[in-house]
């Protein structure tokens, strides 16, 4: 199963994920998710199968081994595109911290709100506040976007 989306129906698939528990490492609709586990679901809905499979993770890996791991399996898997060009349905990887990894990602339903998971909330609607602006590291689209 593979089908080229719209920004629409990537942004209500993420949609239908809010409520999901944040649960570490898990990606199940309902069920639990962190935010990798959002965007690979999303994924799922449109592209089938996952393209890599991933290593278990701690919830402090980034910190642990300072490695840009979430931008490189992204470069793999997403087309990285400029903030600028930034629409609907992207991804976009975030710091939390000045000089760390990105280590949060979230989808983007347009230029006030995101669709993301994090720790102790469920997936959320979330405004893209100047405390998140501040954090982007990175932007991404899916492939194969139909407008």
């Amino acid at each position: 199963m593979s089908i080229a989306p719209t920004r629409a129906m990537i942004c209500d698939e993420a949609l239908t994920w809010i409520g999901t528990p944040y649960l570490h490492q898990a990606s199940a609709k309902h069920a639990g998710c962190d935010c990798l586990g959002l965007v690979r679901g999303v994924w799922r809905a449109f592209y089938g199968k996952e393209p890599i499979q991933l290593p278990s993770y701690s919830p402090d890996w980034a910190e642990i081994n300072g490695a840009e791991t979430l931008k490189h399996a992204a470069d793999n898997c997403l087309s990285p595109i400029a903030f600028s060009q930034m629409q609907s349905g992207d991804v976009i990887l975030f710091r939390m911290n000045v000089g760390a990894p990105a280590k949060h990602m979230a989808i983007m339903l347009d230029d006030v709100f995101i669709v993301h998971a994090y720790w102790g909330r469920s997936v959320t609607k979330s405004r893209l506040a100047p405390f998140w602006r501040s954090r982007r590291a990175y932007a991404y689209r899916f492939p194969n976007i139909r407008n």
